[in-house]
């Protein structure tokens, strides 16, 4: 059997190593669209050499598969038995090496009469019967005359004596190829859509607050069941492009309210408790709404461009070099953690357009200009906010990111943001301001968020991000943010930082699960020209989380964070939130 085996790889590349380097510099260009050969294409060749052999359904050559075989008479030229008789080749060739093993090992190419090979010309329909031609006889001949040596009438019949003892599992192997494609066809013709993928999310969250929380409030909060489910459409155009369409429903409660809406029982009191699923306060119904859209196109090889009027957020174009704590799927469950809150969080969904320039494989700019989609669709606006793209809230960031190696990430940012005076919505108990005025998005003390209460306040602020792999099994992340807030209208200033140092433990335990630790300082403020809102001391963020991933669509995460100092005040008792949180991917 060896031997057999030995016999056609020396003659099958016999076949194919002709064809391949006659056809290297064919051009679609050159190819005739009918299967009638054509009388002036090599000089030497006249019609009466050239037979045509094709049944009556022979098809074009265009057709991929079905070729008029043309007989060719081989006594016009002689063989080449040296590449060196080739004139136009040269040892500096790319196809050199390959042209002279077809000369001198197969013996199946022939030059034209001026001692040429015309290597760079494109291939004509005479000139791939002749080469055709000569393979197919050298094949023919090596089979001849090696048949004595390497085929033995023994090893034909073990040959056949196996294929008749294979006979049922070929034809089975038939029979599942047909039905596969069967299946295919059956798949094609019914499939969703041809440009479009449908993915879906969603988690299960079961958690509650423990402690006295803000103002010694006694903790009387339940345990509570609730979900975040979202389905998004992925759409492609070109291969390169991608519009997302998503559709969210979400009953997260907000646990930053001093009382849930509608309910009579103290919460938390402080922002600093908010997951990072939370749409807001207003929104815990599960109502579905359009959670995304925005579209992604690139241009050139090295930039690419982001528009869209819906939840177009600064952590779609820019990277916020927290890769695995901050994955709201597998990664940390409070809202703080996830990235640094003064950049990447705008108060808004955002609708505009952003771009990424990658200079090279160690710099990439980020840059983007987003609305309050909220009123970017209302030219008239409102008694506090004029709408549309230009007198709205806006967040316009520029990010620089820096590879120096394959394990080390840094990027510096900074964000100009503009917010109008906020409507108020609700009353009573449930009053708060409406979208499109949040400094600090959602995140830190109340005066934070808020440095001037309710009047028309921008900012300007800076964030350093790093994110280090310092081997396979641990990540050291970490971001630094600084704001200068100023109330318009005004000579009032406020300075707000924020912080955090992450660890996270990949494959702990097992592979594709994570653990994760984060220590933070939330969005304080520590100085104000309106000095009744100033953080007295400062809060700190303790969490630490656990995915155990049970297969590649299921996942549970185990989080306990507890905030030291809520609202930056040490009169305040420590709040411990636990939850345990269950995600589906499909």
């Amino acid at each position: 059997m060896p031997k057999v085996l030995w016999n056609y790889l020396l003659v099958i590349p016999a076949l194919f190593g002709g064809l391949l380097a006659l056809s290297s510099a064919t051009s679609a260009a050159e190819v005739e669209k009918t299967a009638q050969p054509t009388q002036q294409v090599i000089s030497d060749i006249t019609p009466t050499d050239i037979t045509q052999k094709t049944s009556s359904n022979a098809e074009p050559l265009g057709s991929a598969l079905k070729l008029p075989v043309l007989s060719v008479s081989s006594d016009r030229t002689e063989q080449v038995t040296s590449v060196s008789q080739l004139s136009d080749v040269q040892p500096t060739d790319w196809a050199f090496q390959a042209l002279q093993s077809l000369v001198e090992r197969y013996g199946v190419i022939a030059g034209y009469p001026d001692g040429t090979f015309k290597g760079n010309r494109a291939l004509t329909r005479y000139e791939f019967a002749a080469g055709l031609n000569a393979a197919l006889d050298r094949l023919n001949e090596l089979i001849a005359t090696s048949t004595g040596d390497l085929v033995r009438k023994e090893d034909l019949a073990t040959l056949q004596k196996l294929q008749e003892q294979f006979a049922a599992e070929l034809t089975t192997l038939r029979g599942r190829v047909d039905a596969l494609e069967t299946r295919t066809a059956k798949l094609e013709a019914t499939q969703f859509s041809t440009t479009t993928k449908l993915q879906g999310i969603a988690q299960f969250f079961v958690g509650d607050t423990f402690g006295h929380g803000v103002n010694s409030n006694r903790d009387n909060t339940n345990v509570f069941f609730s979900y975040r489910a979202t389905l998004a459409l992925q759409t492609s155009f070109t291969g390169k492009d991608q519009l997302t369409t998503s559709l969210t429903a979400v009953n997260v409660p907000a646990l930053s309210g001093a009382v849930f809406p509608g309910g009579t029982t103290p919460l938390t009191g402080t922002p600093q408790t908010r997951f990072n699923v939370e749409r807001n306060t207003f929104y815990t119904d599960g109502s579905v709404y359009l959670d995304r859209l925005f579209y992604r196109f690139p241009i050139g090889a090295k930039t690419t461009v982001w528009i869209g009027p819906r939840a177009l957020q600064p952590v779609t174009f820019a990277p916020t070099l927290n890769p695995l704590i901050g994955n709201a799927q597998t990664g940390t469950l409070s809202r703080f953690a996830l990235f640094n809150p003064v950049i990447y969080r705008p108060g808004f969904d955002g609708a505009g357009l952003a771009f990424a320039h990658k200079f090279n494989n160690q710099l990439q700019l980020n840059a983007g200009y987003i609305v309050d989609d909220g009123l970017a669709n209302n030219p008239g606006g409102n008694a506090t906010n004029k709408g549309g793209l230009f007198g709205n809230s806006y967040e316009a960031l520029g990010q620089l990111t820096f590879t120096p190696s394959r394990s080390l990430d840094i990027s510096f940012a900074y964000a100009r943001k503009y917010f109008p005076a906020p409507v108020p919505v609700g009353t009573g108990s449930t009053a708060a301001f409406g979208s499109g005025y949040n400094i600090t998005g959602g995140t830190g003390t109340s005066f934070a968020i808020l440095p001037f209460a309710a009047n028309p306040t921008s900012s300007d602020n800076f964030g350093l991000q790093v994110n280090w792999k310092a081997s396979s099994v641990v990540n050291i992340g970490g971001w630094f943010g600084y704001t200068l807030a100023h109330q318009e209208g005004t000579s009032n200033d406020a300075t707000i930082i924020n912080g955090a140092l992450t660890l996270a433990f990949p494959d702990l335990f097992k592979k594709a699960n994570l653990g994760g630790l984060v220590f933070g300082v939330p969005p304080k403020v520590t100085s104000n020209d309106v000095t009744t809102r100033v953080n007295r001391d400062t809060s700190f963020h303790l969490e630490g989380f656990y995915t155990y991933r049970v297969n590649d669509n299921i996942s549970v995460t185990p989080t306990l964070f507890v905030i030291l100092n809520p609202q930056g005040d040490s009169a305040n008792d420590p709040i411990w939130v636990g939850a345990i949180r269950s995600t589906f991917n499909f």
